[in-house]
């Protein structure tokens, strides 16, 4: 990933036009004209042999007889000639370029695929980035800049949209501006051969002028990248995603229910939902949702409290929130009382409000305060309808300023059409959200709803698992390994609860037994009463061919089952493999619920966890969520939490509560599972028994592949987990000490740590006086994106047992990989002990092996240890006249 040039293309002060024409329709006469009448302040420069004269401006004849190199060029010309072209841009000095050619966008053929790489490589040299080909290039409306085909420009705003469809960018542009909506960016990909989702999500995270993200997508070929750019954006402003061709994605091809659940959209949603973004289905919500969440204040709860002048929309927007599985607010008994004094005689209570339609300003005004002050509400949604005796203006300015002075979300209704257009101005301009429908409010609020959840999902700190079983990965691993050998890739029963053993899950115990009399002495051995089932790779559904018998008690019970599980698969598939019978112990748990919970391989984003209800009904009843590893207990609770299973998980009438720890014990251990074994492509666990005892697994099922041996094992997944090869146990002041990176579970030892601090080292460290670590801080410390950033712990448990962080180094390089920034923080009372060094030359270590160009940090004059530690291990250190502060700099490369 890089943003390397990427201020030429979306900041440039001046453009080459390649290409520029004056035959009308023409895509050269459409860009030019677009470039000068936008405003922009730079030099235009057309380019076209056949020309000297374009538009009243000389036009060139070369990209070699331009007055000097643009800072980006605007390239429309047949695609055989691009290669050529960018490489004279390259050597003239250029550094960024839009293709908006479609002759190589094909790259199913030999010729489109080789003028693409002919181009990228004409452009390697030089550095130059290039957005395309078959773009419809760009715009800055905050530079006049449209380099673009759009047949309209675009109002300036603090909205960036990306966009997978040149053809979308002309639709939403003219609606968009008939509405008043304006960008900071416009960006159409193209094909994206070079600059890509990832770079763009990375280069507007950083940028000030741009106050939200929208995203159109129809499909990726990065995850990895894609999710460390999108959740590193989601971290600093709201991401908006609207996703086409979910009727287009193919239907998996599995041979396993889970690869069958795991749909490309439901997987598409998780990695959406991973990265802390929201996704919204209409172009509408789109935009309606990027306003709310740019005026909204961040909710901390979600009980939507409702004020009406009316009955019917109260009633509609109420609703509406149940439909949608919001929460209504209850007043506390202080609001019920001041509202009793304040509102008419014999008004009904509830979470709606009404006003009557003769309600003067006033009252909306001091009815507003009253709800803003409840501490069980949470946020506020006043619908207003017009009336004869009462204007919406005189309402809209009533409760204007209180958007100003209050902590809460308040969201604002207008009914009607031009009666209340006015009002709705001035709701917009006090930044009120402004809808015009009670539905469309109300969806409003759970879009922020959900948005909040997506972004709890990046600040819940998770607790460890306690009393987890360690995973025996070299078990695991070798007997996959003697299965592929074998040849055997698709695992029976007996064979997949081997290896999940090794995970530390529970499983019934079962063996395996080629033929009648084996499994008569397979029974034998377990215990009677006993469950037969037949293997074969050619059935998944066994009892759909009478392939399963229940509670057998006796060996002749167990010999007649088996002889007509093999006489009935002869008879429905004649061709299927017969590989024996899987004997069970019989596991009776008359509240137990059956669940599935399963892996499966996206083309796109690599492994998946799926979880849901289980049994023979699974697709029937079509109630599973994905997610994507790696989990850990908060992500598996979420991912638990969006399936309907989950509430009768929780217990009902005189049925126990199921132990959700060993649900989510579950679901971790897969995790980590297929994220250690890269020949895992399928698993099932169907069902697994769950109840108030636990959770045992009863039938399991996995499918493996060759793994591809050419890169790291972990490069499969969206998301690096946890680098556990980082590790490294030392000898520090006579005992062993653990230095590795920081995992999520970290958080209460990473409290503990901070509150170990001097005020001065606190401030040393974030230039700031700062009291306590807020919850957003410590996660933000603790969640890290491994492929992007490293914070290694020094740990060893105390006197109790319980680990503890003495040390901490932590490095964040940028997205070209050229400087990472440092920071090193040691337990105050273990100042001068060697730990400042040992983290010290950890972080050189990491950098110096990921390739990372230089390190550099910053430090406080009055932090003399840390900048002497800096020069003794090899850094220049320097003042950098801003308040004193040194600069320390290693270069490593």
């Amino acid at each position: 990933m890089s943003v390397r040039n990427l201020e030429h293309l979306f900041a440039p002060k001046s453009v080459a036009l390649v290409g520029a024409s004056e035959r009308p329709g023409s895509l050269g006469a459409t860009l030019l004209h677009n470039l000068l009448a936008g405003g922009f302040k730079g030099e235009v420069w057309p380019v076209n042999p056949k020309y000297g004269e374009l538009a009243g401006r000389r036009c060139y004849a070369s990209v070699a007889e331009l007055p000097a190199a643009p800072a980006l060029a605007v390239i429309c010309t047949p695609s055989a000639t691009i290669p050529a072209i960018v490489r004279q841009l390259g050597e003239r000095g250029t550094r960024a370029a839009v293709v908006l050619s479609s002759g190589m966008s094909d790259g199913r053929t030999a010729r489109g695929r080789g003028l693409r790489q002919a181009m990228l490589d004409a452009a390697h040299p030089y550095l130059l980035r290039l957005l395309g080909p078959n773009s419809a290039g760009l715009l800055a409306p905050g530079l006049g800049l449209n380099a673009s085909v759009a047949t309209s420009g675009a109002l300036p705003g603090r909205i960036a949209f990306v966009s997978q469809s040149g053809a979308l960018m002309v639709g939403v542009l003219d609606w968009a501006r008939t509405r008043g909506i304006g960008f900071s960016h416009f960006i159409a990909l193209g094909d994206a051969a070079d600059v890509d989702l990832g770079d763009v999500l990375d280069y507007l995270a950083s940028d000030g002028a741009t106050g939200a993200i929208l995203l159109y997508l129809q499909d990726l070929r990065y995850a990895r990248k894609f999710m460390s750019a999108a959740r590193a954006a989601a971290r600093s402003k709201p991401v908006l995603v609207l996703r086409a061709g979910r009727e287009d994605d193919p239907l998996p091809s599995a041979a396993s229910e889970s690869g069958a659940l795991a749909r490309r959209d439901d997987v598409f949603d998780a990695a959406i939902r991973r990265a802390g973004m929201l996704r919204v289905t209409t172009t509408d919500q789109l935009f309606s949702a990027a306003e709310t969440l740019a005026y909204a204040r961040p909710l901390h709860g979600e009980r939507l409290a409702i004020v009406s002048n009316g009955a019917g929309p109260g009633v509609l927007a109420r609703d509406a929130l149940a439909y949608g599985g919001g929460v209504g607010a209850q007043f506390s008994n202080e609001s019920q009382a001041r509202l009793d004094a304040l509102l008419a005689p014999g008004w009904r209570r509830g979470n709606v409000v009404n006003l009557q339609g003769r309600a003067a300003p006033e009252l909306y005004r001091e009815t507003l305060e009253i709800l803003l002050a409840d501490p069980q509400v949470d946020a506020l949604l006043l619908i207003q309808s017009p009336t004869a005796t009462v204007a919406s203006r005189d309402v809209a300015d009533a409760i204007a300023p209180l958007v100003r002075s209050a902590s809460k979300t308040l969201l604002s209704c207008w009914l009607g059409g031009s009666a209340v257009s006015e009002a709705r101005a001035i709701a917009s301009g006090a930044r009120l959200p402004a809808y015009r429908t009670p539905e469309d409010a109300v969806a409003g609020f759970l879009q922020l709803v959900h948005y909040r959840r997506n972004q709890n999902l990046l600040m819940e700190v998770p607790p460890s698992m306690v009393g987890s079983v360690a995973p025996d990965r070299a078990a695991a691993r070798a007997l996959v390994r003697e299965a592929v050998a074998g040849g055997r890739y698709l695992l029976s029963d007996p064979e997949t609860k081997a290896i999940l053993r090794t995970y530390g899950m529970a499983v019934v115990e079962t063996r395996q037994a080629a033929s009648v009399e084996e499994a008569v002495s397979a029974a034998q051995r377990i215990g009677y009463p006993v469950a037969v089932k037949i293997l074969t790779p050619d059935v998944m559904h066994k009892s759909d061919v009478g392939g399963v018998t229940l509670d057998l008690d006796g060996d002749e019970g167990v010999r007649a089952a088996a002889t007509r599980m093999r006489r009935r698969l002869a008879e429905l598939f004649p061709q299927a493999k017969f590989e024996g019978y899987s004997v069970q112990a019989m596991v009776r748990r008359s509240n137990a619920h059956e669940l599935i919970v399963g892996a499966a391989l996206d083309a796109v984003f690599g492994p998946v966890i799926v979880f849901g209800q289980g049994g023979v009904t699974v697709e029937v009843a079509d109630d599973h969520a994905v997610g994507l590893p790696p989990l850990n207990l908060v992500l598996a609770r979420d991912l638990v939490d969006r399936t309907r299973v989950a509430r009768l998980l929780a217990g009902y009438r005189n049925r126990p509560a199921a132990n959700m720890d060993a649900v989510l014990a579950t679901l971790v251990q897969v995790s980590r599972m297929v994220a250690d074994i890269p020949e895992i492509v399928e698993l099932d666990l169907n069902p697994l028994l769950a109840d108030s005892r636990g959770a045992v697994v009863l039938d399991a099922r996995m499918r493996l592949a060759l793994a591809d041996r050419s890169g790291s094992t972990l490069d499969r997944l969206a998301i690096r987990p946890y680098p556990r090869e980082l590790e490294e146990t030392i000898d520090w002041q006579g005992a062993p000490l653990l230095l590795r990176p920081i995992r999520p579970e970290d958080g209460p030892a990473h409290l503990a740590f901070f509150d170990a601090l001097t005020p001065d080292d606190v401030r040393y460290r974030m230039f700031v006086r700062v009291r306590e670590l807020q919850p957003s801080q410590l996660a933000r410390f603790t969640q890290i994106d491994y492929d992007r950033e490293m914070a290694f712990i020094a740990t060893r448990p105390n006197a109790q047992g319980v680990a503890e962080t003495l040390a901490v180094g932590r490095v964040v390089a940028d997205p070209d990989n050229i400087t990472a920034e440092f920071a090193v923080t040691v337990r105050s009372d273990l100042k001068g002990m060697g730990l400042g060094k040992l983290m010290m030359q950890k972080l050189i270590d990491y950098c110096r092996a990921r390739g990372t160009r230089e390190i550099v940090g910053e430090a406080l004059p009055q932090n003399s240890r840390i900048t002497g530690l800096a020069k003794r291990m090899g850094f220049t250190v320097k003042s950098t006249g801003l308040e004193g502060m040194r600069e320390m700099r290693l270069v490593l490369q």
